[in-house]
């Protein structure tokens, strides 16, 4: 890539670029170059690029919005599911409390 536009730097000028760039001398600016290896970037090749795992952003959003509409499907079904186990038990309840009511009552003799 660079080296259309500069020459290999020499032995001395070996040791800029960092992380096994490829130095490369513009000799038209007298200015240093690299070209960077795999998962490295900057002007020095300094900064260590970690990998995506998703290559596209929406890709990765849409995963996110999935995931919280399911969360919330979840805890709204736990919500109800709660709810009808709390009425249920109070009907069921309120059935016994009757019939004990009922059972205990002395019918009059006719």
């Amino acid at each position: 890539m660079m080296a259309e536009h500069g020459n290999l730097c020499g032995e001395e000028e070996a040791t800029y670029c960092m992380n096994g760039g490829t130095c490369y001398k513009i000799p038209s600016m007298d200015v240093l170059s690299c070209v960077c290896g795999d998962n490295y970037k900057g002007s020095r090749c300094e900064q260590f690029q970690l990998l995506s795992i998703s290559s596209n952003a929406g890709q990765a959003g849409l995963i996110a919005a999935v995931v919280i509409i399911v969360l919330l499907i979840l805890v709204v079904g736990v919500v109800v599911i709660y709810y009808t186990c709390k009425v249920l038990r109070s009907k069921s309840q309120q059935n016994q409390e009757s019939s004990q009511q009922q059972y205990w009552k002395i019918k009059p003799r006719v």
